[in-house]
């Protein structure tokens, strides 16, 4: 790996841990919309920062999804279960973002913003191994 590529890595984990701070600061402020959208960006910058260690990456969200099941959770290097949040997060941040008469919990949301720590944790882990 070029000490480019791992500048990269350290800047999108960094991006993601601001950005879970973010979410934090928002559900805190009663902010479940801009949470859940920091919430699903936190992850996401987790995400390309360990597709950046195989030199993957994509210009699409859904493009990014795919290739972190397909390089990641199908060869069973992240949960299924892990996965599955990912995908979701992206499809609540969405819909959130997007369509009409939405409502989030705060408390549903917190819960998601937990659950997005342990994601961004497995995943440095994960890089770490590299």
């Amino acid at each position: 790996m070029t000490k480019g590529q791992e500048d990269l890595i350290r800047y999108k984990l960094s991006r993601a841990k601001e950005t879970l701070e973010e979410a934090r600061v928002m559900l805190q402020t009663s902010h479940p919309y801009g949470a859940a959208n920091r919430i699903y960006y936190a992850c996401f910058y987790a995400v390309t920062a360990l597709l950046s260690t195989r030199n993957l990456s994509s210009s699409k969200h859904s493009g990014v999804i795919a290739l972190f099941n397909r390089n990641f959770v199908k060869p069973g290097l992240i949960s299924v279960d892990l996965g599955k949040f990912y995908s979701r997060v992206f499809e609540d941040r969405t819909e959130s973002d997007y369509a009409d008469w939405v409502e989030l919990d705060k408390n549903e949301t917190q819960q998601e913003l937990a659950r997005a720590e342990e994601f961004i944790s497995a995943i440095i882990t994960l890089i770490n191994k590299h």
